[in-house]
């Protein structure tokens, strides 16, 4: 039985699209806890809407996102997305972690809107706020019917994830390739496996993440990595990131993207108390870089630049041109989990 094992809580009859606070209006179906996600409970939804429109002075290269999940196993320290979770009554820090909410409907959702007259086939990315590969994707397969719907609409896509779950899905993107243009890429910003375990518990392992991009180069695809974010006094060593560049470039990636740590709204108080406890001796350097902010002084941003780019430059990451220019999105579409704070390559 799919769900053997498992609890159901109060059935929910609204339906809205996960905007509205609370759960009850996000659409929720029933919630759910079984023995293979031990402390994890996933609350079903029928959302309304798919596709989410990305505000046009963002000056990004894509106009939409899909995003098939709220909150993320991967329980990334730093995860920008966190506060997003208050718009459902929960909190942005073990809630984040554990009251994962899938929209099982989706796939279904995303065809109905590309079929209209009205869509023009913009770029979609996919994982600009939860990562649509974490390991909920494993139960619930969704990615599969948004790719089909986006090949067979005619519309480009791009995902990035951290999930090695990906590698499930190579023969697809690789025939939705033939129909659209697909871009894929890999967050790797830590290649110390036990800083990685502490800072990023849920996520696969660098060595694994660095399969997956072999894998996505040996089927035929650019792998780009996101070396992002970089965490002040914890991975921004030129013995670090010397090191992981290496590893990337062995593993075939075309190029890299990286950009310093923000830490906005309530993710701040979030990474800090997790500073404070594991490494306190950094409290007074994290005041001096963020003040009562969310972003590294300029200062640090140019000092980050100068380390990376002979690395870049060394190991061939360099990847499109474009990239080199920094990008600056307005904060609070970074805060929403649509972009980096300053992409650097």
């Amino acid at each position: 039985m799919r769900w053997q094992g498992q609890t159901l809580d109060a059935v929910q009859s609204e339906l809205d699209d996960g905007a509205l606070p609370g759960l009850a209006r996000a659409g929720l179906v029933r919630s759910v806890q079984t023995p293979e996600f031990e402390g994890i409970t996933f609350h079903e939804v029928l959302c309304k809407s798919a596709l989410n429109k990305v505000p046009p002075e963002s000056a990004l290269p894509f106009h939409f996102t899909v995003n098939a999940f709220r909150g993320c196993t991967h329980a990334c320290r730093y995860c920008f997305a966190r506060p997003t979770h208050e718009y459902l009554d929960l909190d942005a820090g073990t809630d984040f972690d554990t009251q994962v909410v899938v929209k099982t409907n989706v796939a279904a959702v995303l065809r109905r809107e590309l079929a209209r007259r009205s869509w023009k086939r913009d770029t979609v990315a996919l994982g600009t706020n939860t990562d649509p590969y974490q390991r909920a994707e494993g139960r619930y397969r969704l990615m599969p019917g948004i790719i089909t719907a986006l090949a067979e609409s005619g519309t480009p896509f791009s995902i990035l994830t951290k999930g090695t779950l990906l590698r499930r899905d190579l023969p697809l993107l690789a025939l939705a390739s033939r129909q659209v243009p697909v871009s894929l890429s890999v967050s790797l910003a830590i290649g110390d496996t036990e800083l990685q375990q502490a800072i990023e518990p849920g996520t696969p392992t660098p060595r694994a993440r660095l399969d997956l991009v072999r894998a996505i180069a040996d089927a035929g695809f650019d792998c780009h990595v996101m070396v992002a974010p970089v965490i002040p006094c914890l991975t921004d060593s030129t013995a670090h990131l010397d090191a992981l560049f290496a590893a990337i470039s062995e593993a075939g990636a075309s190029g890299v993207t990286v950009f310093p740590m923000h830490l906005r709204g309530s993710t701040r108080g979030w990474f800090l108390n997790w500073l404070a406890e594991h490494h306190p001796a950094l409290i007074r350097r994290y005041r001096q870089l963020y003040g009562r902010g969310a972003y590294v002084t300029p200062e640090y941003k140019t000092w980050l630049r100068g380390r990376v780019s002979p690395l870049v430059d060394r190991y061939g990451l360099g990847g499109d041109p474009a990239r080199r220019e920094p990008v600056a999105p307005p904060r609070d579409l970074v805060g929403a989990g649509a972009a980096p704070a300053l992409t650097l390559f």
